[in-house]
């Protein structure tokens, strides 16, 4: 199968092409760099120069694949409505290119929010609608692309997809302790994170590509459902050797709201129809390389 990735570079997104490529499949990845299209080039794939603003490549890219994995957010957590308006604009032009074709059409998407003060099942929709809500709603909108013969497939990932070289949430946990000389939490840390490892993570979206998944299905590449956000601030001040203590959400940055948020999920869904076994490490076993 010959899919094009955007976010090939990426954290997640260097582990998909890399299995997707080790499991026999064409990959042309999104590049808007020199460097980003040698790294491609380097694991084996063809290479589409631009970016998530050019549309004109994205329509490109999915014109010329059999499949699409759209795994590129600008991740501007400076400009919200720009990050959303970009994202919504990708998976509109990704969608439309896609229309009446019947190709798969996995598209990333988060757990934050979908299912607040509760562990979110594959059968709870997003809230979120429009471009001013969160990731411009890109999730709601790849689905509706099911009525105009597209195979949507959402796959909502862990808030910690870790692993060794992970720059994301849980590696920022571990620098802001690291600045600040203490390993905090929000409130009571009674919220509860999910996890996967970025392998295993990779894996669900390769098998949502190559498994009979029915259109319109959501999928969560998680491993472990339920951490509190409470044992992750302890486990990060034992490794570090700090106090560890309640603060308010400010006291992390722009990744607070995450922090102080309900994020598990349940996987019963995912590991049926995908027949998914994550085995890499889990979040605790994994940390100990973050130090």
């Amino acid at each position: 199968m010959h899919v094009f990735v955007t976010g090939a570079t990426g954290w997640i997104g260097s582990a998909v092409v890399d299995q997707l490529i080790d499991g026999g499949h064409e990959v042309t990845g999104l590049a808007r760099s020199d460097s980003s299209a040698a790294i491609l080039a380097g694991r084996g794939a063809k290479v589409q120069r631009g970016d998530l603003d050019d549309l004109d490549s994205l329509r490109a890219g999915a014109d010329a694949a059999e499949a699409v994995v759209h795994l590129a957010n600008k991740h501007d957590f400076s400009d919200h409505a720009g990050t959303n308006a970009a994202e919504r604009a990708a998976v509109q032009a990704l969608g439309e290119t896609l229309a009446g074709s019947h190709r798969r059409f996995v598209v990333a998407s988060g757990l934050a929010f979908i299912a607040p003060g509760r562990v979110a099942t594959e059968l709870d929709k997003s809230p979120f609608h429009g471009v001013d809500s969160m990731r411009g709603g890109s999730e709601n909108l790849a689905l509706d692309f099911t009525a105009q013969g597209v195979d949507s497939i959402i796959t909502r990932f862990a808030p910690t997809v870790h692993g060794t070289g992970d720059r994301w949430f849980l590696a920022e946990l571990v620098s802001i302790a690291r600045r600040t000389g203490v390993s905090a939490y929000v409130d009571e840390g009674a919220n509860r994170w999910s996890a996967v490892h970025v392998a295993d993570a990779a894996g669900a979206v390769r098998l949502a590509l190559e498994k009979p998944v029915p259109a319109g299905t959501i999928l969560h590449a998680v491993a472990e459902t339920e951490i509190s956000t409470r044992a992750i601030a302890e486990a990060i001040g034992r490794g570090l050797g700090l106090p560890v203590e309640s603060a308010p959400e400010e006291h992390f940055g722009w990744v607070g709201r995450f922090f102080g948020a309900e994020m598990s999920a349940a996987n019963h869904a995912t590991r049926t129809l995908l027949d998914w076994t994550p085995t890499g490490l889990g979040l605790f076993e994994d940390l100990v390389s973050y130090f």
